[in-house]
């Protein structure tokens, strides 16, 4: 079954901190289906069955992993392909590398095919068929950018040069969103006609080769935004089921931190007291000497 229609509307989402992850699955599904909240959720499941499933193995076996952070998503935002599987399974869609045997027609004729997704480094993004059309929603494009069907082959062809991996994309997607809702998990698309689309990509001038690094323009004022992410991420991530080495870890930490401050608080209060009594000495002996030359001076 082809995707989603919508009206022939196109759900975009443009680059927000380092969320690609998000808007690559939201514009496989064609409407804001996921938040980062609700990857951060299925990224800490995963850690979850992982650490239990390394758990009989015990301190030789899964000791590392088990002291290590999340595998399948860092601070920052960027997921794992296991996350955005997970994500993409509720709609009982199947992510199949384009590599594998099973995928080996969509390698031959892609057109035939709905959805790609390509990843390189830490970025996520989709080649996605709407209305019989193909576009890549590559989210640091301010727009959709269509694609013909020959140029659909040819251009991952060239992600794959480039290192990119990519993966199919099978199942019954998802046909309609409503796009007036507001109760919307994610707030970073838009829905654009392929003809606002073209106009957009048009006076963008964004029609380019497949990119081999990530932009790094406009980092600095992304900063703070990207603190703030990794803030509410980290906050997704707490488990209320806490390892009995990391609570042992968290309060040595605690008992060292509460010590550190102790000890400097000690050194200063000994500082202080240390000038007063010097000061005070000075007072006494200085007011000594003045009264003895005053004797001296009246005998």
């Amino acid at each position: 079954m082809e995707g989603a229609s919508n009206g022939g509307m196109l759900y975009h989402e443009v680059q927000e901190s380092k969320l690609c992850a998000v808007h690559c699955v939201n514009t496989v599904l064609q409407g804001p289906f996921f938040s980062e909240f609700d990857l951060a959720a299925l990224a800490s499941d995963l850690d979850r069955k992982e650490r239990q499933m390394m758990m009989p193995q015990g301190a030789a076996g899964g000791g590392d992993f088990l002291s290590q952070e999340s595998h399948n998503v860092s601070l920052d935002g960027d997921f794992s392909i296991q996350v955005l599987e997970k994500a993409l399974e509720v709609f009982d869609l199947l992510v199949i590398p384009l590599n594998s045997p099973v995928a080996e027609p969509a390698q031959i004729d892609p057109e035939l095919e709905n959805a790609f997704i390509c990843h390189l480094q830490d970025h996520w993004f989709c080649i996605r068929k709407v209305n019989g059309e193909w576009y890549n929603f590559d989210s640091l494009y301010a727009a959709p950018q269509h694609l013909s069907k020959f140029y659909l082959s040819a251009y991952l062809d060239s992600l794959k040069g480039f290192g990119w991996s990519i993966f199919l994309v099978r199942g019954n997607f998802p046909r309609e969103f409503p796009i007036s809702s507001s109760e919307a998990p994610s707030g970073y698309g838009q829905w654009l006609s392929p003809e606002d689309a073209e106009r957009i990509i048009k006076s963008c001038n964004t029609t380019q080769p497949p990119p081999q690094r990530i932009d790094q323009t406009d980092q600095t004022l992304s900063d703070m935004e990207d603190e703030d992410l990794k803030a509410a991420i980290a906050a997704s991530l707490m488990d209320t089921t806490v390892t009995p080495q990391a609570s042992e870890a968290a309060t040595s930490q605690a008992k060292n931190e509460t010590s550190e401050a102790a000890t400097e608080a000690a050194t200063s209060q000994a500082k202080k007291e240390t000038s007063e009594a010097a000061t005070s000495q000075a007072k006494n002996e200085t007011s000594e000497a003045a009264t003895s030359q005053a004797e001296k001076e009246t005998r």
